[in-house]
C-alpha cells in the first residue's frame, strides 16, 4: 500500500506540474493518499518548528554510484547556523523500508565528534551539545540506501541507465538529509563518484573532474547561492554536450542523449534568445551557467537551479518545445531566486514563470501570439473552475500537490497581466524589476509582492489583490446594450462574489469605424450612457483581451 501511495503521488504532482497534463480535480482520491497528505501537512508543521532554531548555510554531497546496484553511499557534511539555544533538532531523511528502500544512517559526526541520534517516520534527529544563539556547527552523515524516490535510477528510452535527482515538491529527503522545504535555502557542493563512461551535471560550477582509477571519475560541482532543496540536484548519464555562445558572460550548454545529439542541440539552443530576453527585462542571471537536460523527469520541465532538466521525449528536432523552455528559464528568477515562502504562495513561481513565457512570446512573435496564448490560458483556468473553485492564495489547502493547478498557473499569470494593465507597462515593468532585486536569493509572499507594487506605482493595491489573489471566482457577464439619442449599455455580474474591474467595450458603427470606451465596473449591474453620433452596429467586450472573464452573452435590445 505505501508503494501505491507513492506511486498515487506523483501521478498527482505530474498532473499539476506538467502543463498539458489532466486537471488535478479529475483524478480520485482513497484513503491511502489522503494518508500521505496528511504526512505532508505534519511535515510542514515539523518545518515550522525548524525555521525558528535553525538556518541551513551550506550542503556538501558525497555519493558514490554504481552499475551494480541501485544502492547509493552518501556522505552529507552540513553546515548550520542557530538561531536560539537548543539541544536537538530535526533533518528529513526517508528511512529504510521492509522493501529495501529508503536510507540507512550510518553515524553522525558534531564537529568532527560522533553524536547519538534517531530516525523515524522520514525525520532525522540530532542530539547535540547545547547551542548558543549564531553558533555554527558542522555535521557529519553518513549513509547509504537505495532511493525510493527523489533521485530517479532507471533506464532511459535507449535502454541506457541514468540517475536523475527529481526532487520537486518534497522529493529531496528521499535520498539527501535535508530540510526540504523552499524557505530554507543554502549553498551546495556535489561530490559525484561514478563509473567513468557517465557524466554528471550539477548546480554551480565545475570544480573538478578526475579520472580515479580508470574506471571510475570524481566529478564535483559547486553553488556559489543559496537555492531551495527542490532544484538541487544532480545528473549521471551518458550524455552529448554542446556549449553554445554565453549570453551576458553566462555559458550555455545542451546535455543530450548521445543518439540524439543532432536534434537535441537544435532544440535547446532554443534556450539562448529566452536566456537574452530575461536578462534584459528583469536582471542578471542569477546563477554561474545554464545547462539544459534531457532527462528522466517526470515533469515536461524542471526548473532545477542552473541546470533545467526536460522529460526525455522533448528532443524532436522540431522545437516542439520551446514554450516549455521559456517557462522552465523564467523559472530560475521565479521560483529558483526569488522563491516562495511557503507553497501557498507558489504563484510566485508558476504563475511568475507562465506569464513570461507569454511575455517571451510577445517580445519574439508579436502581439497576436502572445494574445492566443492567454486566450488559451483563460480558457483553460476558466474550465477548470468549473471543477475546483478555490481561489489562487488558498491557506486552507494542507497537501502541497492540490496547490498547484490552472489556479495558480494559468489565472496566475492573468493576475499579472491584469496588474500590468492596471499600471501600465512603465511601472509594471519597474515593479518586476524592483520586486526580483528585493527578492533575489531570497524568499517572499504575496504580500511582499503587493507591497513593492504598490511602493512602485504610489497605488493602493489592496483591492486588487484581495480580489483576485484570495476571493474565489472571477467576473461571469452579461452584456445587454441599446440605442436611441445615446448609447446605454448594461454589464451585469451573474457570479456569487462581486468584483470590481475596468472593461474595454468595442464600439462599432455603420460605416466601418470603431471606438473603444473604458468602464468601471464597481456594482452588480452597472449601467452607462455613452453619446451616440454614429449609428452602431455592434459591440465588443474586452477586445484587447486584458480581463479575465466570462462571457454569458452580449444582447442588443
Amino acid at each position: 500500500m505505501k508503494r501505491f501511495a507513492l506511486i498515487l503521488l506523483l501521478i498527482i504532482i505530474y498532473s499539476c506540474k506538467n502543463q498539458k497534463a489532466t486537471p488535478l480535480s479529475s483524478i480520485s482520491q482513497d484513503s491511502t493518499s489522503n494518508k500521505v497528505f496528511t504526512s505532508l501537512y505534519v511535515d510542514a508543521q515539523n518545518h515550522k518548528l525548524q525555521f525558528e532554531s535553525i538556518d541551513i548555510l551550506n550542503y556538501k554531497f558525497n555519493l558514490t554510484l554504481t552499475d551494480e546496484s541501485n544502492d547509493i553511499e552518501g556522505l552529507a557534511e552540513i553546515t548550520v547556523k542557530f538561531d536560539k539555544s537548543i539541544t536537538s533538532f530535526n533533518l528529513d531523511l526517508v528511512e529504510q523500508q521492509s522493501n529495501n528502500s529508503g536510507m540507512k544512517v550510518e553515524s553522525v559526526l558534531e564537529n568532527n565528534l560522533p553524536i547519538s541520534f534517531k530516525h523515524s517516520s522520514n525525520q532525522l534527529l540530532l542530539n547535540i551539545k547545547e547551542t548558543k544563539t549564531d553558533d555554527i556547527r558542522m555535521y557529519a552523515i553518513k549513509y547509504h540506501g537505495i532511493p525510493a524516490d527523489g533521485l530517479i535510477i532507471s533506464k532511459n528510452k535507449f535502454g541506457d541507465r541514468t540517475f536523475f535527482g527529481d526532487n520537486w515538491p518534497v522529493r529531496a529527503k528521499n535520498w539527501l538529509p535535508v530540510v526540504d522545504h523552499p524557505s530554507d535555502k543554502a549553498t551546495v557542493e556535489w561530490d559525484i563518484t561514478a563509473p567513468s563512461h557517465y557524466q554528471t551535471i550539477g548546480n554551480g560550477s565545475l570544480i573538478e573532474r578526475t579520472n580515479l582509477d580508470g574506471k571510475t571519475t570524481l566529478t564535483r560541482w559547486k553553488m556559489q547561492t543559496p537555492i531551495p532543496t527542490k532544484v538541487m540536484v544532480i545528473g549521471v548519464a551518458q550524455f552529448a554536450v554542446e556549449h553554445l555562445e554565453e549570453i551576458h558572460n553566462i555559458p550555455v550548454s545542451s546535455w543530450v542523449y548521445p543518439q540524439e545529439r543532432i536534434n537535441g542541440f537544435k532544440d535547446y539552443a532554443l534556450a539562448v534568445p529566452v536566456l537574452d530576453f530575461m536578462i534584459n527585462n528583469v536582471g542578471p542571471y542569477p546563477f554561474e551557467k545554464l545547462a539544459n537536460v534531457q532527462s528522466k523527469t517526470l515533469f515536461g520541465g524542471m526548473e532545477n537551479a542552473g541546470n533545467i532538466f526536460y522529460n526525455e521525449k522533448s528532443v524532436t528536432g522540431n522545437g516542439d518545445y520551446e514554450a516549455v523552455i521559456a517557462h522552465e528559464i523564467a523559472h530560475q528568477w521565479f521560483g529558483d531566486s526569488a522563491s516562495e515562502g511557503n507553497w501557498h504562495h507558489v504563484w510566485l513561481s508558476e504563475g511568475f514563470a507562465t506569464y513570461f513565457e507569454n511575455l517571451f512570446y510577445e517580445n519574439k512573435y508579436g502581439r497576436d501570439s502572445f494574445v492566443q496564448k492567454l486566450k488559451e490560458d483563460r480558457l483553460k483556468a476558466l474550465r477548470h473552475y468549473n471543477k475546483n473553485q478555490s481561489p489562487i492564495v488558498d491557506t486552507t489547502i494542507t497537501d502541497y500537490t492540490k496547490l498547484l493547478s490552472p489556479h495558480t498557473y494559468e489565472k496566475a499569470s492573468w493576475v499579472l497581466h491584469m496588474l500590468r494593465k492596471e499600471l501600465g507597462d512603465k511601472l509594471f515593468w519597474k515593479g518586476i524589476k524592483t520586486y526580483y532585486d528585493t527578492y533575489k536569493y531570497s524568499n517572499a509572499l504575496s504580500e511582499d509582492f503587493q507591497h513593492i507594487m504598490e511602493l512602485t506605482s504610489g497605488k493602493d493595491l489592496n483591492s486588487f489583490f484581495k480580489q483576485w489573489l484570495y476571493q474565489s471566482g472571477h467576473p461571469i457577464l452579461d452584456i445587454v446594450w441599446k440605442t436611441n439619442d445615446s448609447l446605454n449599455i448594461e454589464i451585469k455580474q451573474t457570479q456569487e462574489n462581486l468584483f470590481l474591474f475596468p472593461i474595454d467595450i468595442k464600439i462599432n458603427f455603420e460605416d466601418g469605424s470603431s471606438l473603444i470606451e473604458t468602464i468601471q465596473v464597481t456594482n452588480r449591474i452597472q449601467k452607462t450612457e455613452f453619446p451616440k453620433s454614429k449609428n452602431i452596429s455592434s459591440i465588443e467586450a474586452d477586445p484587447d483581451t486584458w480581463l479575465f472573464y466570462d462571457l454569458n452573452a452580449i444582447k442588443t435590445e
